[in-house]
């Protein structure tokens, strides 16, 4: 609450006048800041009916900085003309000056200046009357003085225009007496005590009015990022479809897991360092399946089940490289891994939502890390007939109905297929996410049976988290650049709305 003493002041001033005065002109009468005023009025308005407060608004005019030069030094137009001797000055000159080029151009159309552009020593500006009065000037000491009511519209517009006077609207209070009107500040209470109770002192007391209205203070909580709201209703869609999680918790994965047990070759483009992120503590891993190692070396350098491989050293110094994990498919195949180990094959439908690391050059569009999307059903005499009806379904449930599937090329699926949806705000088909089968060269060497068939998908998370919440930049999504105002306010993520 404002200061008693200054409460009463408003009180006594309001008390002066019949029908009321403006909070401007009692800031005046008190010498005091106007914003202190509007303070006391809602000061004086907590307490009661002790002033009525009508809000209102008004516009003057006041004197800019450029304007407040020119009410000491005169008009820019003015000094060009009292700098130009009887003699005359050079242009050149006369442009050097503070004012030079928009008192010359001024000067030149009121007529008090002429140029002379065939002079002897060059063009030169010579006076055309022996004196001037500075209008502008006159007219910036009206408004100073407050009347600028004495000045035409046309007139302040002009000024308006070269910058000199500013238009400004102030709100304002119109205060009158209210119906419990005093110029005695009595404290309200705030709390009814025991003590006030046990004495009766409550019945003379008098008691601030409470806001039933009013918010309560939010609680101070944590908020969920847009990418795991997002994430939240991936794995929602994945768990109603039948799906089991896979552990992704392993962001370190090594080059066997990662790239050959995928069928990958040691000098595919991808497991160069500009694609890969290589780790250079602990360097190597160690520990692999004996057993599947031979087989996985032997489909790569010589081939089998069916496939002439690549026919290439494989070796296994290349294999043991450490890396960040490029996909989740790593993932993946050390799942398929341990379900060929069963004495009996069992169907499964694997789904994993993780990070995932690449050495991509950063832009709008691209980190060095993101959330990968992944799953997974193995079966027996799987089709890509069923993997164009789960991708349905699985759309759907996303809210994207209009699929089309293009032909493509992955170094561990085939057939494979890049699937596009028709985005109705850009008019056109674009890419959501690429699948396949799984080459028998990946799953055979796993011990899995020959019956058995694996078909994948996969798409980022970012991509349908910046389209849903209308970001263009990802950096404005994941990084250090991240405003968390938008973390606060980003609305219950709906896929399907």
């Amino acid at each position: 609450m404002a200061d008693s003493g200054l409460l009463e002041s408003v009180l006594r001033l309001v008390e002066k006048v019949d029908g009321g005065v403006d909070s401007q002109d009692v800031a005046g009468g008190l010498s005091v800041d106007h914003q202190v005023v509007v303070g006391a009025v809602k000061s004086l308005q907590a307490l009661g009916e002790v002033i009525e407060a009508t809000q209102r608004s008004s516009k003057h005019w006041e004197v800019t900085g450029e304007g407040n030069e020119i009410l000491e030094q005169g008009s820019h137009e003015a000094r060009v003309f009292n700098a130009i001797p009887e003699e005359g000055l050079p242009q050149s000159e006369l442009m050097k000056l503070p004012s030079g080029k928009v008192g010359f151009s001024k000067a030149m159309s009121n007529k008090w200046i002429r140029l002379d552009k065939g002079h002897e020593g060059g063009p030169r500006v010579f006076r055309t009357v022996d004196s001037i009065e500075d209008a502008v000037r006159e007219k910036l000491q009206l408004v100073k003085k407050g009347q600028s009511s004495q000045l035409e519209e046309k007139e302040k517009n002009e000024l308006k225009k070269r910058k000199l006077l500013t238009e400004v609207t102030v709100k304002s209070y119109w205060i009158t007496k209210g119906s419990n009107f005093s110029t005695t500040i009595t404290k309200q209470e705030t709390e009814l005590t025991p003590e006030m109770i046990a004495s009766g002192s409550w019945r003379e007391k008098k008691f601030k009015p409470y806001n039933f209205e009013a918010m309560g203070v939010a609680p101070d909580s944590g908020h969920l990022h847009p990418l795991m709201k997002v994430r939240t209703q991936f794995r929602q869609i994945f768990l109603e479809m039948g799906f089991t999680e896979m552990p992704t918790n392993n962001f370190i994965e090594s080059s066997f897991w990662n790239f050959d047990s995928l069928f990958q070759p040691q000098q595919h483009p991808a497991r160069d360092q500009h694609d890969t992120f290589f780790l250079s503590d602990p360097a190597l891993a160690h520990e692999f399946p004996p057993d599947y190692l031979e087989r996985v070396k032997k489909v790569h350098s010589e081939g089998g089940y069916g496939s002439q491989g690549y026919k290439y050293d494989w070796k296994i110094e290349e294999a043991q490289k450490n890396i960040l994990r490029t996909h989740t498919t790593a993932v993946s195949a050390r799942m398929l891994y341990k379900l060929a180990q069963q004495e009996k094959f069992t169907p499964v439908k694997y789904f994993s939502i993780d990070r995932v690391f690449r050495n991509e050059t950063l832009d709008a569009t691209h980190l060095a890390e993101f959330h990968q999307i992944e799953g997974v059903v193995a079966d027996y005499g799987l089709t890509l007939g069923d993997l164009m009806g789960v991708l349905h379904q699985f759309f759907t449930k996303l809210g994207i109905t209009k699929l089309r599937f293009k032909p493509a090329y992955n170094p561990y699926t085939e057939p494979s297929m890049e699937v596009f949806s028709y985005h109705e705000g850009l008019k056109k088909w674009v890419e959501v996410g690429n699948s396949g089968v799984f080459r028998p060269e990946m799953l055979l060497p796993m011990g899995l049976p020959e019956e058995v068939s694996v078909i994948a998908w996969g798409l980022s998370l970012e991509r349908p988290t910046m389209i849903k919440y209308g970001i263009n930049n990802i950096r404005e999504l994941v990084g250090h650049k991240v405003n968390l105002q938008m973390v606060y306010d980003s609305p219950v993520c709906r896929l399907d709305s």
